[in-house]
């Protein structure tokens, strides 16, 4: 194997390890959750520990990508392995749930690098796109493998050793990841300084994080309608309309507008916002379906086949998209999302294990794993090579955005079906008013199942299921928009550029772009 290979072969690796840190952490965490509550309290602030990281991850991901694309991906890429790194270890240390929360932002920061900069790495490495998209199908596995291993990972260190480990696990792999990349790639200078759109920046930021932090808080902690929710939608869309001005202007923009004249690049930006949908919109409800309406002891069984699907789908996509066009390709991920809705739309209290178990394996391998690397692949090969990082950056950011609004939407939906069934059950079962909040929670069929009148527990579990599956009604009208964009993204398929003479080139600044 020549010293070319090998050093290809290490930078890989070195993304592997990086891209399987950030994704295991959160699956991780969410499993050790109870051991920190009874460690350090916190009850009430503990969705914080989620959301502050992705806030941190979505609004930093874009910024992120552009700056790889302006000084280097190797540097960034260190830089973001180095934050995420210091958050882990200060989450280990974390003495308060408030410490742990602003620890979380930390990490989050760094994972905005992470992912973007690990995929535009592996397109700028192989000159071949067909190559490019089988390690995109690989990279996109090692995000299922995380997803699969990381709850049961982080209930047994949590169990056995303490739930500061979950943090600690991440420190000897991101030092691999940096050590294999220090010494395999060199890095290349950019021949003059260029100019940083601070200004955009900021605007992204306050636009990103106010509009996520209304979709987080409305209906929860706040009324949708309250001055708190509204007005930081307004700051979101003030902040997001300056956002646009500027980027229109600014001499080397932090998202550059034009890419989207793109039918492709435009095209995935707005599936990866649909797979973010129906994709969180799972992630969030299943589990809840799983317990409180099957009555199983745990969500790992329903999720685990899902994402293990998703494995095969991203590595199965990886080598379609070298022989089909992407707008096959997508039109068919697209019409089996639509599938998957419409069996979702159809859970129900009474409804056979292995069916449920077949959807999930159709969302995984069909609508999920697919675009984990084919929405990567196609948007980094339809771009000038100056824009891979933002490129890259733009599929994650949508997927995010998409994820966050997808499941706060099936919120409104699910919660006003079940307090609708909590008046019905009031009238039907002679309880008394004061307990219809108590009835409308889910958790109170979950922890008291055993103390709940049987016909009572039977009515509430078919009315959280039938709940459950009206809130997918969203995901079955965004994949049918999915289905009608996936065919309007042109007939672009794999290329295949001019060969790189060394790893290092990918590192080439803009000067060598132009």
């Amino acid at each position: 194997m020549s010293a070319v290979s090998k050093k290809t072969g290490l930078i890989v690796l070195s993304m592997a390890l990086g891209l399987l840190m950030a994704t295991l952490d959160n699956t991780i965490v969410s499993a050790s959750m109870n051991k920190v509550i009874e460690n350090i309290g916190g009850f009430e602030k503990v969705s914080w520990v989620f959301t502050a990281y992705m806030l941190a991850s979505t609004s930093t991901m874009l910024i992120f990508g552009k700056l790889s694309d302006m000084f280097g991906r190797k540097r960034f890429y260190l830089i973001g392995i180095g934050l995420f790194l210091l958050g882990s270890a200060l989450c280990g240390m974390a003495q308060t749930i408030d410490q742990l929360i602003w620890f979380r932002v930390i990490q989050g920061v760094g994972s905005g690098s992470v992912f973007p900069i690990s995929f535009s790495i592996i397109f700028t490495l192989f000159a071949d796109p067909r190559q490019a998209a089988k390690l995109s199908g690989v990279m996109g596995a090692v995000f299922g493998l995380s997803s699969v291993a990381g709850p049961q990972l982080g209930t047994l260190i949590s169990e056995h050793m303490s739930w500061r480990w979950c943090f600690y696990v991440n420190v000897p792999i991101g030092i691999a990841s940096m050590l294999v990349l220090v010494f395999s790639l060199r890095e290349s200078k950019a021949e003059k300084k260029p100019r940083i759109d601070y200004w955009g920046a900021v605007l992204l930021v306050v636009a990103t994080v106010s509009a996520l932090m209304a979709l987080e808080l409305g209906g929860k902690s706040y009324a949708w309608g309250s001055w708190q929710i509204l007005g930081l939608f307004l700051i979101g869309a003030v902040a997001g309309a300056l956002f646009v001005a500027v980027e229109l202007k600014a001499e080397e923009p932090m998202l550059p507008l034009t890419i989207f004249k793109n039918r492709l690049v435009l095209g995935i930006s707005l599936l990866c916002f649909c797979q973010g949908v129906i994709m969180f919109s799972a992630i969030a409800y299943l589990p809840l379906y799983a317990t409180a309406v099957l009555g199983k002891a745990n969500s790992n069984g329903i999720l685990t086949p899902m994402m293990a699907s998703l494995i095969a789908g991203a590595i199965v996509s990886g080598f379609l998209a070298a022989r089909f066009r992407f707008r096959t390709v997508l039109f068919v991920n697209m019409a089996l999302g639509v599938v998957a809705a419409i069996l979702l739309m159809n859970l129900s209290a009474d409804m056979a294990y292995w069916r449920v178990i077949a959807i999930m394996i159709l969302l995984g391998l069909g609508v999920l794993g697919p675009l984990m690397s084919l929405g990567q692949t196609a948007v980094a090969m339809s771009v000038h090579p100056k824009y891979i990082g933002i490129s890259s950056s733009v599929v994650g950011f949508w997927r995010n955005i998409g994820g966050v609004i997808g499941a706060s939407v099936m919120a409104v939906l699910v919660n006003a079906s079940l307090k609708d069934s909590s008046r019905e059950a009031i009238s039907k079962f002679s309880i008394p008013a004061d307990q219809s909040g108590t009835l409308a929670n889910p958790e109170t069929v979950i922890k008291g199942a055993s103390q709940l009148p049987a016909d009572l527990l039977t009515f509430m579990r078919g009315e959280i299921g039938g709940a459950i599956s009206h809130g997918f009604i969203l995901s079955l009208f965004v994949m049918i928009a999915g289905a009608l964009v996936a065919l309007s993204v042109g007939n672009a398929r794999h290329e295949k550029k001019n060969d790189l003479k060394h790893p290092s080139d990918l590192e080439a600044p803009p000067s060598r772009f132009g």
